[in-house]
């Protein structure tokens, strides 16, 4: 079972908060250069803008700089696993033998169509949203580091919310609801320092947690992290390139640039309400999943 894999050791919840720590002190560290560098920069703190004061750092510099903590973070998570749990990494990673490379790639494949396909739908409706901001050099610079960093980002938060921390909440109470809603609201809840929550508000974090719920969800079922994984760095990956905005996390010298002014309305849900069913159901199909209630509330 995923949740509580035959490769644990019988240990405590208290050592996967010890790991936990290990791994945020490891990020902590990793944003030491991030710091100096807006020290020695010029930008400016703005409370409109929280992202201002990165403003004096070069995009593509600022992108590694911010991404650069989650790689450092996945040598943490390995410290983690093969020397305070003994464990193989594959044990935060699925009940295959391997990791199954081609659900990865599936759903990598499939969830950046669709957020292709929409925001050309988006494009063709509200073209005064958007700005062509296409720059060949700082583009294929900007493209490198998101290649090979941002799936080091998602990577990490996968394996680290749907597979360590979801197995520790397993050491609570063994129940796969429990540590789903957990590590689901947990997810959700770090958001709220992101800038899209100044911009649009709190009511934002409802599609984080919900988005945590969905990943968490195909993890349980699928009794392993791939499609996930493939999701999630499908997400990131398509964004940084597509579409930027001076109001998100993630400013690069994408594609084009958002000058709307964003605000929350029940659109901004329909991923959440309406994309992600339909997906949950294409893929219990496709893998021959069992019933949720089956996975979540075992007898």
């Amino acid at each position: 079972m995923f949740l509580i894999p035959n490769e644990s050791k019988k240990i405590g919840f208290g050592f996967y908060l010890l790991g936990s720590l290990v791994v945020i002190l490891i990020n902590f560290l990793g944003q030491i250069p991030l710091v100096v560098a807006i020290f020695n920069s010029e930008g400016t703190p703005d409370p409109d803008n929280p992202m201002a004061v990165l403003n004096g750092i070069s995009a593509n510099y600022r992108l590694f700089l911010l991404l650069l903590p989650f790689a450092i973070g996945v040598a943490g998570l390995w410290l983690v696993i093969r020397k305070l749990h003994e464990r193989p990494m594959q044990s935060i990673i699925s009940v295959r033998e391997q990791m199954d490379w081609n659900r990865v790639g599936f759903a990598f494949l499939l969830w950046a169509a669709v957020v292709i396909l929409f925001f050309g739908l988006e494009y063709s409706l509200h073209p005064e949203n958007y700005a062509w901001n296409f720059n060949p050099i700082p583009f294929l610079g900007m493209l490198i580091i998101a290649l090979l960093m941002i799936p080091l980002q998602t990577t990490l938060e996968e394996l680290l919310f749907r597979g360590y921390l979801m197995q520790g909440f397993g050491k609570i109470i063994a129940k796969p609801w429990f540590a789903w809603i957990m590590t689901s609201l947990i997810f959700g809840s770090l958001h709220i320092y992101n800038p899209e929550i100044s911009k649009m508000g709190y009511g934002l974090l409802v599609f984080y947690i919900g988005t945590g719920l969905f990943w968490g969800l195909i993890t349980l079922m699928d009794q392993g992290n791939e499609l996930a994984i493939g999701f999630h760095a499908a997400n990131n990956l398509v964004a940084a390139i597509l579409v930027t905005a001076d109001w998100t996390a993630f400013q690069t010298n994408s594609l084009f640039i958002d000058i709307s002014d964003p605000e929350l309305s029940l659109s901004s849900f329909g991923e959440l309400f309406f994309f992600y069913p339909i997906l949950f159901l294409f893929l219990q199909r496709k893998y021959k999943w069992p019933s949720i209630s089956s996975v979540l509330f075992p007898r």
